[in-house]
């Protein structure tokens, strides 16, 4: 018998096949791209995978996007909706808490919308992560879901699961980062010249980290199955690749681990609300590891 619901917002970049099939309560973000003074608004509620490929052609060819938060009302809206459709117990996942305000957003939203609903009750889940590490959880959240359990048993789970998420993010220049505040702008003008790849990670506090700079994709990649061997995959080997258009370097990463590891990862594209920071061109890979983010960066 199932004992409650899972929610999320679109940084978890699940696909809409996947969100419809694991019956998914989902709040889409929502972005804009600029050229030449014209701005467009989407829904972060991509149907197919050619409007990911299409959002990058267009960022490529010059379109600033930019990105902001779920806010209250939305939150609100959201809920609410839950609530009038019968949900009473639900994990709602939003954007690591290092990154945005929201989980306490929807905090706030959810103990207002109990008051007009007193059996709507909400756990949000701070997942410390974003984008595949995100969608991680909450495709865990759905098995334990499935399986009987009950929403405060599948949240201490993932409260644990979430600090042994590790990632390797390898944006492809450091333009997006510098527009973002990540790194300086002389900094993207000569790392980008020199065909340097920052490293990022999630720390504990799930704020993005550079721990490395490595020169050029092949190196980087070396660096991610190095980090592999030191955070080894769980029973599980629960792995992802994600890429921002660039599918080739995708397929080579995802096919280096198989090689070595003889586990495939699955393959998938960036939504555009955490690809418009990272930038087009990207790979990046996520797995649940044996090993805390401490025990492996220090942070």
């Amino acid at each position: 018998m199932i004992q409650f619901d899972v929610s999320t917002d679109s940084t978890c970049d699940l696909y809409r096949e996947y969100i419809e099939r694991r019956n998914i309560w989902f709040a889409p973000l929502c972005f804009t791209l600029e050229k030449d003074g014209v701005q467009e608004e989407f829904e972060d509620n991509f149907s197919c995978y050619q409007e990911y490929v299409d959002f990058y052609k267009k960022v490529e060819g010059g379109a600033f996007p930019r990105t902001s938060m779920l806010n209250y009302e939305s939150h609100l809206e959201h809920f609410r909706k839950m609530a009038k459709a019968g949900v009473k117990d639900v994990l709602h996942f939003s954007i690591s808490s290092g990154l945005a305000r929201t989980v306490s957003v929807a905090k706030q939203a959810a103990e207002e919308v109990k008051k007009e609903y007193p059996d709507f009750n909400l756990l949000s889940v701070d997942p410390l992560t974003a984008t595949i590490g995100q969608g991680i959880l909450v495709a865990i959240a759905c098995d334990w879901r499935d399986q009987g359990k009950t929403a405060q048993e599948t949240y201490d789970y993932l409260m644990d699961v979430r600090l042994r998420i590790q990632h390797c993010i390898i944006p492809n220049d450091l333009f997006y980062l510098n527009k973002g505040g990540r790194v300086s702008k002389i900094s993207a003008v000569f790392g980008t010249a020199l065909n340097i790849k920052p490293m990022l990670t999630f720390d504990s506090e799930g704020k993005l980290k550079v721990i490395d700079k490595i020169r050029g994709m092949k190196k980087a990649f070396s660096y991610v199955l190095d980090t592999l061997e030191k955070a080894p995959m769980d029973e599980n080997k629960t792995i992802i690749v994600v890429h921002t258009d660039n599918e080739a370097g995708a397929n080579e990463l995802a096919d280096l681990i198989g090689t070595r590891w003889g586990v495939r990862p699955k393959v998938v594209i960036m939504g555009p609300v955490i690809g418009a920071h990272v930038g087009p061109g990207s790979v990046s890979c996520g797995w649940i590891s044996t090993c805390t983010r401490k025990e492996i960066t220090g942070c």
